[in-house]
């Protein structure tokens, strides 16, 4: 089908996919998620220590060994990157595909797409994943089209056709690149964007369409600067999804400033209420915690007070925050009464009943919100789409 990425883009992907819409299933566009925002390194992780910066509105691979690991994890996707090596000859790099956020100096699962001059765009564990001929000389940007599809990856070269194979065992992971500057040179990468297969977004970046505040104007609090709810360091409404969820995949970037807290309700009733320790009380969804870990004021916390934890339930196994005013990566996945809570690529809760009863006494569909205590957070890049069913941890 043709699909239309976040009004921004128009390309042909073939998926058959849909997504729960307040428990209906409904088809769902894909979203168009920009890697690189030309400047900075926000969406990414720096893994083992090597240099890599931006410049000139493109990713230089500058020094070291290592890799640059997405804080977004993904299984089905179409990405989009250009490449050039700064290297004449003998020069080496490489992009992963449903890669582990382990490993040194790289990581130790996923794919690898090479950057090796005379194997550029091979995958080497991949039979049949080979092509020669596509690649432009040394010094030249080059374009790689990869669409990785449930087992089956095909690679299109500078627009044209190279291959596409099936034998793909491992079901998810980030999208990497590969640093190898003592042997393989350096190389330059710009317009990485990745087509979210199944997704929709929630926000336009430009007004609250979808939203509204809860009892007052959501202008009394946020504001939209610069493609992200913000908001103000002031009282008033959280923010409401004017529509109701049950199951799905929710992925967002919030950035907060220091010492700020806030958090994400999830399926809370109109009232946003997120707690509810017996079955007398009425029904309430629950709340994702988000703060500034580092602050000061902040150290004697709970485990369930950390970002990313399931607030009053369950707590962050791993603390993975940015530092304040840096944006960090969100993914929550609700399938039933199964939480997880992905951080920057780590999964920090992954809660059921069984260990959890509590989430027996929360509802299983209603509204999305954003909270503001008046300490500065913001929000961008909200999307959603089906539950994910993801292997237990």
């Amino acid at each position: 089908m043709v699909i239309s990425c976040g009004k921004t883009c128009a390309c042909t992907l073939v998926l058959v996919l849909v997504v729960t819409r307040g428990g209906s299933a409904c088809a769902a566009d894909d979203y168009l998620y920009r890697l690189f925002d030309g400047e900075s390194l926000a969406g990414w992780t720096v893994e083992n220590g090597c240099g890599v910066r931006g410049e000139d509105a493109a990713i230089l691979l500058e020094s070291g060994n290592g890799w640059l690991r997405s804080d977004q994890t993904y299984t089905d996707f179409k990405l989009h990157i250009e490449w050039k090596a700064l290297k004449s000859e003998n020069y080496d790099a490489g992009i992963y595909l449903r890669a582990d956020a382990t490993g040194t100096p790289f990581p130790r699962r996923g794919y690898q797409v090479n950057l090796l001059q005379g194997h550029e765009g091979n995958i080497k564990a991949l039979p049949g994943a080979a092509s020669s001929g596509l690649v432009k000389p040394a010094g030249q940007w080059n374009t790689f089209d990869i669409t990785v599809l449930g087992e089956t990856v095909a690679m299109v070269i500078n627009g044209k056709p190279a291959y596409k194979v099936g034998g793909l065992t491992i079901p998810r992971g980030s999208i990497g690149i590969q640093v190898e500057v003592p042997k393989g040179g350096q190389f330059l990468l710009r317009n990485l964007s990745v087509i979210e297969a199944g997704y929709r977004s929630l926000f336009n970046g430009k007004d609250f369409s979808g939203w509204e505040g809860a009892g007052e104007p959501a202008e009394v609090c946020w504001q939209v600067q610069e493609g992200a709810f913000v908001g103000l360091k002031q009282k008033g409404p959280w923010l409401r999804t004017k529509e109701e969820f049950s199951d799905f995949n929710l992925r967002l970037q919030y950035r907060v400033d220091s010492g700020a807290n806030s958090g994400i309700y999830v399926r809370v009733p109109p009232s946003g209420k997120h707690h509810r320790n017996s079955e007398s009380e009425s029904p309430a969804g629950f709340e994702i915690q988000l703060l500034d870990d580092s602050a000061d004021k902040y150290r004697n916390l709970k485990d369930y007070q950390y970002s990313g934890s399931l607030y009053d339930i369950a707590g962050a196994t791993r603390h993975v925050s940015k530092p304040p005013d840096e944006w960090n990566t969100l993914e929550l996945n609700c399938n039933g009464s199964r939480i997880t809570s992905i951080h920057n690529g780590v999964v920090i809760v992954d809660a059921g009943v069984e260990a959890y009863p509590l989430l027996k006494l929360r509802k299983l569909k209603g509204f999305l919100g954003l909270q503001n205590h008046g300490g500065g957070v913001s929000f961008r890049n909200i999307r959603i789409g089906p539950a994910l069913s993801l292997p237990t941890n």
